[in-house]
This record gives C-alpha cells, sequence and structure tokens, in this order.
C-alpha cells in the first residue's frame, strides 16, 4: 500500500480527519496515575488515550521529544507497537521535525521507520533536497514537512518574501509538490491558526495530504481550515493534542478526554458538510 493509500484508508476508517497528539507530561498527568513510576505512569496513559480515542480518529502522533527529554525511548517504542498491533489502519506519524544531510538522514529514516514503525514522519526543509531525499527511499513511508507552522515565530522565516514575489512557504508547499512528492510520499504541516494560508498552499498543492496542528489549546479556527483544505478524500489531519490529554485532572479524566475527541471529530463532520 503506498502512503497516498495508507492516508485515504484512514481518513475512511471512522470518516475522521481527526489526528491525537500524544504530548504526555509527567507532571500533568491525571490524578490516578499519581504515585506510579513516571514511565509506567506515561506508557499506560498513552495506551488509554488510543484505545479511547481510536474510534473517533484517523491517526496518532506521538511527539518524540516528550518521550526522550526523560529517557523514555523504549516507552514511546511500545506505544508505537501498542497502535500497529491494535489500531494498524490509522495513521502513526512520529512527531520528530528532523532534518540532516547523508548518513545522518539515514539514521533519521531508520529511527522513524524502523524503530517506531511510523508510516510517516515529520522533516525540518531547511537543509534542502538531498536531506530530505534519504526519507523518500521508503516507497511505502511517508514525510510531512513544515510549511507554514502554527506558532507566532513562523513569520520570522515563512513570511519572508522572495524575489518571486512568493511567500517563503509558498515556495516550500511549491518544491513539496512539484519536486518532492515523485511517488505520492509527501505532504504539509500548516497551523490551523493561520486558515487563510492554508488555503493558499492548498491552491499549491492541490493532491497533498495536510498534518494540520493548532485547533485545541492554540485555539485554530476549526471550520475555516476545513473549508480551506479539505477534499472528497479526506486531505488533511487535524491534530489535537492538549486539549484532549488533559480535558481532566481527575477520576473523569478518560472520559472527559473522550468527549473532547468526540466533540472534535464531530465538529469536524460539521464543517465538512456546510
Amino acid at each position: 500500500m503506498t502512503f497516498t493509500d495508507r492516508c485515504k484508508s484512514a481518513w475512511h476508517l471512522n470518516d475522521s480527519l481527526l489526528c491525537v497528539g500524544l504530548d504526555p507530561e509527567a507532571d500533568r498527568l491525571p490524578d490516578a496515575f499519581h504515585g506510579m513510576p513516571p514511565l509506567a505512569a506515561i506508557e499506560s496513559f498513552c495506551q488509554e488515550i488510543v484505545r479511547s480515542t481510536a474510534p473517533f480518529c484517523a491517526a496518532f502522533k506521538p511527539q518524540v521529544a516528550h518521550f526522550s527529554s526523560i529517557g523514555a525511548e523504549p516507552v514511546l517504542e511500545r506505544i508505537c507497537r501498542f497502535i500497529r498491533e491494535n489500531h494498524p489502519d490509522h495513521l502513526l506519524i512520529l512527531d520528530a521535525k528532523r532534518a540532516d544531510i547523508g548518513s545522518t538522514a539515514l539514521h533519521y529514516a531508520a529511527e522513524a521507520f524502523d524503530r517506531y514503525q511510523a508510516d510517516a514522519v515529520t522533516i525540518n526543509p531547511y537543509l534542502g533536497t538531498d536531506s530530505i531525499e534519504p526519507f523518500l527511499r521508503r516507497p511505502d513511508k511517508g514525510i510531512f514537512v513544515l510549511c507554514r507552522t502554527s506558532n507566532p515565530g513562523g513569520d520570522d522565516l515563512q513570511m519572508q518574501t522572495l524575489a518571486s514575489g512568493k511567500r517563503l512557504y509558498e515556495h516550500v508547499a511549491q518544491m513539496a509538490a512539484q519536486t518532492w512528492n515523485r511517488h505520492g510520499q509527501v505532504g504539509l504541516v500548516v497551523g490551523a491558526t493561520y486558515p487563510s494560508e492554508v488555503r493558499i498552499v492548498r491552491q499549491h498543492a492541490i493532491d497533498l495530504p495536510l498534518l494540520v496542528p493548532g485547533i485545541g489549546v492554540q485555539g485554530g479556527d476549526l471550520p475555516q481550515t476545513v473549508h480551506a483544505a479539505a477534499t472528497p478524500d479526506g486531505g488533511l489531519f487535524l491534530n489535537s493534542s492538549r486539549a484532549i490529554l488533559y480535558a481532566s485532572p481527575k477520576e473523569d479524566w478518560l472520559g472527559a478526554a473522550v468527549e473532547v475527541a468526540r466533540q472534535t471529530h464531530e465538529a469536524i463532520v460539521n464543517a465538512r458538510g456546510q
């Protein structure tokens, strides 16, 4: 199955465009996990989130730094294996924002696709084509290239005007669609905090899947983003992390997380129908 086919299959699984981000922080876990060893608590917490939100989403996106900063890479391996074994039709996106050249890029690709068995990994394009090419040697795997990110500081570089008259983020979108996406393996990261720019990216990259953070705590405009970028097949993965993970610190934490996931899924469905 090609990466494009994997995306379409994931969108059709639950008729969902929701991606649940796994960004665990030991000091923010619900009260039920207090007193447990931190790594065991994180593993149990993430598995329960995955198991319970799976009916409402199309993808899961673990964030590498939230694990590696506390030496929890083996926990991340087990969580990824849990997703692959129990929810194999969901897309597994490793949020690592990797970029380098030569053998280092090859090792980053092996980390994402062999160690963690991810379907896709997030990539920083600043080093150019030769830093991206090693990730594209896996015909069944994909990359999501940072394009117009959801943070205000993204303006520092992404909004710079080039000699062509286009913004830098537009140039990235064009390169992704016209140069890098030779075998249907490339997507783009575009923040819901900038829905007008999501629309521009979609114009440059008509067929590329988009990974869209920013609809939860960051306050991105969900309906406008869906209207700007959704396609008949799906077209995008709208990520929500903290709003779902930390919906409640009390005994009702799991029910609260599921309810936020369900409401977000329904809001996306409603936006697609408008």
